[in-house]
């Protein structure tokens, strides 16, 4: 059961919750502030354990104190703010590791205290709440089973609050709970969802938040002509899928923005196939596809003034006798024709399509996002997303909604003299070129696609997934992006 938000105004300290969470800025002492409290509430053996751990608020110290009945919070979780300013970004993962360890010492109620005077902060701990809070548990059984669950968390605010803050938290509550939607469906297991079940979940959603959704088969696909989707799933017994999910606002739309997500379920690499060695990881290769549908529940529920098309690209890459080949050539519903090299590189070949579909749709502003290339995570290791785009403005913009939501991404260069390598002999391009570069070559094929609409692609091949977890990551699907791209619809409706 997912954690419940409230809101509270109230002293954190006198909460009946089992751990409360209060964010201290570097410099702190046992003189003032909250460590005083905790001296005089708790005794000396606070003091000692401070000096001990040597907590001094730095930025990603913490320190916790059991409170034995002395207080009413069971425990008092202290974490280190740091010297900087703090924004709404530090408030989410303030809120993340607070209610991380909560789950840890299998607590049932956490309480974050919100830093006074951080604009957005009520929204932003909400959603580090329920990002914190958030574990994938659906194929335990037995003794695997939680036997607690953590199902309250309070944001805790100075003064009286009002309908915005109510409102705020709400709100944040829905974000945090849409980003998990994204992590579930990476952690699902390939043998559950799959194309078709892909699709089935995005209906859901779409109904559940009163969105159109649309699906299209793969008699659709080849009625279309989207023959480089096709090619990808001709080998796999599961038959791929489109999805357009589309937000409409009430009132008349400032804009029109698509964002496409890659949905590959599983990717064995085709007939190039994959080392056996970190396969079982290819069941993320639909992170993009997941950001998607993660942003379109968000979307609905912050109802910006804009009209938000979401276009997912659905299929499995398997090798079988009907699997695609190196040297093939296939038609696009682009109508170039497309030199297969390598059938490991089959994410461009989706996104190519979907890219297609898009423009048609005449929007304002195309973003894609894909686990793509193994090139980025070399280039920017495995936190960071690196982003392409055909207009300086609009790199400006995506730079400034990732910092505002606390994820990092980086901007690639697209660097003209390797166009050359996508040349083919034998059809109008081919989907690889030389193995250096291999991002930015990935990024020039797909910007094939979009014609003269402004378009960014992000390639979240490194965070999308996370070994362990960190600030509001949790081990797993992360649903890295989507806070950026909401952040990026915001902005756009001024």
């Amino acid at each position: 059961m997912p954690i419940k938000v409230n809101l509270a105004s109230s002293d954190p300290l006198s909460l009946a919750v089992d751990v409360v969470v209060i964010g201290v800025h570097e410099g702190a002492s046992t003189g003032e502030g909250v460590l005083a409290r905790l001296v005089e509430a708790l005794g000396e053996h606070v003091a000692h354990q401070v000096k001990r751990d040597d907590f001094t608020g730095k930025k990603d110290q913490s320190i916790d104190f059991a409170t034995n009945g002395a207080l009413k919070p069971g425990r008092v979780l202290l974490l280190g703010l740091g010297s900087g300013k703090v924004t709404d970004v530090e408030c989410r993962v303030l809120a993340a590791k607070g209610a991380r360890f909560a789950n840890g010492v299998r607590a049932e109620s956490v309480a974050v205290a919100v830093p006074p005077g951080v604009e957005r902060a009520e929204r932003a701990v909400a959603e580090g709440l329920v990002l914190g809070a958030y574990r994938f548990t659906r194929y335990f059984t037995g003794d695997r089973v939680p036997k607690f669950a953590l199902s309250r968390g309070t944001v805790v605010v100075e003064g009286k609050p009002g309908k915005a803050a109510r409102d705020a938290v709400a709100l944040g509550q829905q974000v945090g709970e849409a980003i998990c939607v994204a992590r579930d469906l990476v952690n699902e297991p390939p043998n559950e969802l799959y194309p078709e079940a892909l699709a089935r979940v995005a209906a859901g959603i779409g109904k559940q938040h009163g969105l159109k959704v649309t699906v299209f088969d793969k008699a659709a696909l080849t009625k279309r002509g989207m023959k480089l989707i096709m090619a990808v799933g001709q080998g796999s017994a599961r038959e791929p899928r489109l999805i357009h999910m589309v937000y409409a606002p009430s009132g008349k739309p400032k804009g029109k923005l698509v964002f496409v997500g890659k949905g590959l379920t599983f990717d064995s690499g085709g007939l190039c196939i994959k080392p056996a060695p970190g396969m079982e990881e290819m069941k993320g290769d639909m992170g993009g596809a997941a950001n998607v549908i993660a942003l379109m529940a968000a979307v609905a529920s912050a109802r910006p003034n804009v009209e938000v098309h979401g276009v997912i690209g659905s299929a499995e890459n398997m090798p079988d006798g009907a699997a695609y080949r190196p040297g093939d050539i296939f038609g696009s519903l682009d109508g170039r024709t497309v030199e297969i090299i390598n059938t490991d590189a089959e994410g461009r070949l989706v996104l190519a399509d979907c890219l297609a579909y898009a423009r048609a749709l005449k929007p304002d502003l195309i973003v894609d996002n894909a686990t793509l290339t193994g090139a980025c995570m070399v280039a920017l290791g495995p936190t960071v997303s690196g982003f392409f785009s055909n207009r300086e403005e609009l790199a400006e913009r995506v730079r400034s909604a990732a910092k505002a939501a606390g994820e990092s991404m980086w901007q690639m260069p697209l660097v003209e003299e390797l166009r050359e390598g996508l040349k083919s002999d034998w059809a109008d391009i081919k989907h690889t070129a030389d193995r250096w570069g291999g991002a930015i070559t990935a990024a020039l094929f797909l910007r094939e696609f979009v014609g003269d609409v402004p378009w960014v692609h992000v390639d979240i091949a490194g965070p999308s997934m996370a070994s362990k977890p960190y600030g509001i990551v949790s081990k797993g699907g992360t649903g890295h992006g989507v806070l950026t791209f909401l952040r990026l619809i915001e902005g756009f409706t001024g």
